[in-house]
């Protein structure tokens, strides 16, 4: 799932204070359409119409969102969500257009972010969850920092990936393959542009939440909330970062490199591979074959040196032939 973060965006929307789920007049409109808006503790939630269910409840689910990792348990609040109806909406709402991969937008120096759900797009179920979360995690951050503090994209992107559920090492095949063949962009590449193209963002993403998590596996939460702190306090991030992590940020690209080739090696690769499941398959089949076919054999050998059921000296002689009857298994004496 792609998300996406920018910082220019013109919205002319009001924010309002009341009790949760009460209306508000509200004079926004996104593709020909008038808005409305569900006011909630903790964010108003701009939607069409004939959406006021679903906006009542994502009103709901921000209003109950969790503290976010590092931050105070307030962060972020007066957000404006607003629910684009339809993708020309959603445009409309973040003030450009914005990649066709997208499944949600937030806009920090507007204490904004921007769903849609004119598109087939789960916004209060499944992966519409954790994108909510995403762009939540966005908010709260630029909050808490400052709107005019420069974040550098990895470390944005990172933090709000593991916000919203952490790293998916699903896809760390993917990334070991890219650091191999050195396709996989410098992080600080990530602080100027976006990518536009949907495999070069979940490049982006999957580059971001990796390091992310790596920097956080030793201190976890606590030295994340000592290095915000700090950031926010000193203004720089790289002083903080020196400061709290004991190297600097060119110096912990190379470890955390390092610690995916180590972690995510061929191994690994290759047994997260399609191909290599579908070779196993293949051989396992073969395996299952020859061994049925083995015991076909054996089975048949057993059964041509076991004595019949009923051998041919058992039998009764026929009075008929005039042949003189004896027990079985005794010959006639010479």
């Amino acid at each position: 799932m792609s998300r996406l973060t920018t910082a220019a965006a013109v919205l002319v929307l009001a924010l309002f204070v009341g009790a949760p789920g009460a209306a508000a007049q509200d004079v926004s409109t996104f593709d020909g359409v008038v808005y409305d808006s569900v006011v909630g503790a903790r964010a108003t939630v701009v939607h069409a119409p004939d959406e006021r269910a679903v906006a009542l409840r994502v009103s709901e689910l921000l209003d109950g969102q969790g503290p976010l990792p590092g931050l105070p348990v307030e962060v972020p609040s007066g957000v404006r969500a607003v629910l684009a109806h339809t993708p020309a909406a959603f445009d409309e709402a973040v003030g450009s257009a914005v990649p066709e991969w997208r499944a949600g937008v937030a806009i920090p120096v507007r204490n904004t972010l921007v769903m849609p759900t004119g598109e087939g797009v789960r916004v209060v179920d499944g992966e519409g969850l954790r994108t909510l979360r995403h762009e939540w995690a966005h908010l709260g951050i630029g909050q808490y920092l400052g709107t005019d503090l420069r974040i550098p994209r990895w470390f944005n992107e990172g933090y709000a990936q593991w916000a919203s559920g952490g790293f998916e090492t699903d896809g760390a095949w993917r990334l070991r393959v890219l650091l191999a063949t050195g396709d996989a962009p410098a992080m600080d590449s990530l602080a100027l542009r976006w990518p536009a193209g949907r495999e070069e963002a979940r490049t982006a993403y999957l580059l971001a939440a990796s390091a992310v998590t790596y920097l956080l596996q030793s201190g976890g939460e606590d030295g994340l909330r000592v290095f915000l702190d700090r950031w926010r306090a000193q203004r720089s991030f790289e002083g903080a970062f020196r400061e709290t992590f004991g190297l600097t940020v060119g110096q912990f690209e190379e470890d955390w490199r390092r610690h995916v080739k180590d972690r995510y090696g061929w191994l690994f690769v290759l047994s997260h591979s399609a191909v290599f499941w579908l070779v196993l398959a293949l051989v396992l089949l073969f395996m299952v074959r020859g061994r049925r076919a083995y015991n076909r054999q054996k089975l048949a050998r057993l059964r041509a040196g076991e004595i019949p059921d009923a051998p041919a000296f058992w039998e009764e002689p026929d009075p008929s032939d005039g042949s003189a009857p004896h027990p079985p298994g005794v010959g006639d004496e010479p």
